[in-house]
């Protein structure tokens, strides 16, 4: 006899098959399919002891024997079976999972089939004997509680368990092993030799060195391994450390065109205006810091000149925003060859980061320029500007930077397109276009001992009622070498004046010469003029050819220092020339 949960009967067996072990074997495909339909262990007691009482009056001795040995079983291993093996045919087994009824209930599915053949068959088909066991024709594998035969879906562990993906196709033991049955949408009967693939179920693993990327809080997303937690938030724990944000350094430098300079900065990159100290001893402790503002107080001191700078900057003015503002004031004192100037002022700027390259900003100034001690009395263009003069300025640039380096770039661009509007005493338009390109042209394997050749132009107009000390001048070692500070500028009564237009240019080629990229040499061609108006006299062209060196020592800073000889072969006759120009600097 075996008691058939599907239809919920006591079938005879065949009667060439009365033995014991036949019995047993029934009992094993009683106990598969109570497991396989996921029937709780409360209701196969119920329905094998509904027909307890009717094997009993028909005197079905072993029936009754093979009934109570599987209570006995379900009692203790359905339960630990459930949770290692999980259910059958694709359900994700979870506490509250409804059982399903059984197929003769009108309005469910019919189970699936259990044909010969079929991969997932868990018993003979109704009606058909179990084979006799023998030496030709032996009986079914005994059962392996925890274990279930292969193939099957992946199951899904019970909600106390931690799911470990097996990536070599062994469990541990007592662990449940993933990944081991046919993806989703593939056929009961279709068979599956897939190896095991590290990922969500179901889907195939990511790339070398690529996470697993999981949505946790999409409701439509498939969790991984085919279980869904209850807690989908994990919690991670990032130990960060706050690198310096402050600076104090003190430098000088030696240049051909600004003399002998000390130089001495406080910077802080972290800097918040709103957070006053409480008492003395905060100003040490987090006073002024937290809101990721810049501040720089800058103090250079020089023979020539003198700067003295503070500025206030909010990288992200509208929260994490491309909009800054910047706030600052100025006092520079400059000793020309044939005056005194100095001025002082303020300013305010509004940038738009419109790309990581291409910004725009917005500005405006208000300075007091005081000219003293002029070197001749009489001409006309110095006399109107000594004394103070109110200047205010309104500003618009637009800049395009694609430069791998602010000191030694080698590759990319520079542009800036500048329009200024000045007003006040002095009413006049200055507009300006400045070009650099930097052409790599080879370097070695690592990127190193890279040759570069560099163009730059300068174009520069301004109105009639430019005032003296607003000209454009040329000379020296930023605009053009060869020539004095200044001294490749428009003459009147031997004061440089300079001039309403400017038109400079140059071409460099730099090669290293060391190894480790220290010492560089340069080969450039500065060319251009100063007009005194708006036009280009070719009798008034400056050419200047001629090479140098750079070198590079990081203990003195980041920019290198400079030595370059040029060689003036076309200037105008109220030039003044110089052949070795150079800059040094030093900041620790």
């Amino acid at each position: 006899m075996r008691f058939d949960l599907m239809t919920s009967e006591i079938i005879p067996v065949d009667a060439q098959e009365p033995t014991m072990l036949s019995q047993f074997q029934s009992l094993e495909y009683l106990f598969r399919q109570a497991c396989a339909l996921r029937f709780s262990r409360v209701r196969c007691i119920q329905k094998i002891g509904s027909k307890l009482s009717n094997s009993a009056e028909r005197g079905h001795g072993l029936a009754i024997c093979s009934a109570l040995l599987v209570l006995w079983i379900l009692s203790t291993a359905s339960s630990a079976y459930a949770q290692n093996v999980g259910p059958g045919f694709g359900y994700t087994y979870s506490p509250n999972t409804p059982v399903p009824p059984p197929p003769n209930v009108q309005g469910y599915p019919a189970p699936p089939s259990y044909g010969t053949g079929n991969a997932y068959s868990i018993g003979p088909p109704a009606g058909e004997a179990l084979p006799a066991p023998g030496y030709g024709n032996p009986g079914p594998n005994p059962p392996v509680y925890g274990v279930p035969a292969q193939p099957y879906l992946v199951p899904a562990p019970a909600p106390n368990m931690v799911p470990n993906p097996v990536y070599n196709g062994q469990a541990p033991v007592g662990q449940p092993m993933f990944n081991q049955g046919p993806a989703v949408g593939i056929a009961p009967s279709q068979p599956y030799a897939a190896p095991l693939i590290p990922g969500p179920m179901g889907e195939p693993g990511p790339r070398l060195n690529e996470p697993w990327q999981i949505q946790p809080n999409s409701p439509t997303a498939e969790s991984p391994f085919g279980y869904n937690p209850r807690i989908k938030n994990v919690p991670v724990d990032v130990y960060a450390q706050e690198g310096q944000t402050g600076r104090f350094s003190v430098g000088g430098s030696v240049n051909s065109d600004l003399g002998v300079a000390g130089q001495f900065v406080l910077e802080e990159r972290n800097f918040d205006i709103m957070k006053w100290p409480g008492r003395p001893s905060d100003m040490l402790n987090g006073a002024f810091r937290g809101a990721g503002q810049n501040f720089r107080a800058e103090l250079v001191p020089g023979n020539q000149v003198q700067r003295y700078t503070l500025n206030w900057t909010e990288p992200n003015l509208f929260g994490y925003s491309p909009f800054s503002l910047s706030v600052g004031g100025f006092y520079f004192t400059r000793i020309y060859r044939d005056w005194t100037e100095q001025r002082l002022g303020a300013r305010v700027a509004v940038g738009y980061e419109v790309t990581p390259d291409l910004s725009l900003t917005t500005e405006l100034r208000g300075e007091d320029v005081k000219i003293t001690r002029p070197r001749i009395i009489g001409l006309p263009a110095l006399d109107n500007v000594v004394g103070s003069n109110d200047l205010y300025t309104g500003r618009v640039r637009l800049a395009h930077n694609t430069r791998d380096s602010p000191f030694l770039p080698t590759e990319g661009h520079l542009l800036e397109m500048i329009y200024d509007q000045n007003f006040g005493e002095f009413d006049f338009p200055r507009g300006q276009i400045n070009l650099s390109r930097y052409f790599l042209v080879r370097e070695r394997a690592d990127g190193s001992g890279r040759h570069t050749f560099t163009s730059s132009m300068r174009l520069g107009f301004t109105g009639e009622d430019t005032p003296l000390f607003e000209n454009f001048f040329a000379g020296g070692f930023s605009t053009m070498r060869g020539f004095q500070f200044r001294g490749a500028s428009p003459v009147d009564s031997d004061i440089q004046v300079g001039g309403r237009f400017q038109m400079l240019g140059s071409f460099e080629y730099m090669l290293p010469v060391t190894a480790d990229d220290m010492l560089r040499m340069v080969a450039f061609l500065d060319y251009g003029t100063v007009e005194k108006d708006i036009e280009v006299n070719w009798d008034n062209f400056r050419v200047a050819p001629g090479f140098g060196a750079r070198i590079a020592v990081p203990a003195l800073g980041p920019a290198p220092l400079a030595f370059d000889f040029a060689f003036p072969i076309a200037y105008a006759d109220t030039d003044s020339r110089q052949i070795f120009s150079f800059t040094m600097g030093l900041t620790r």
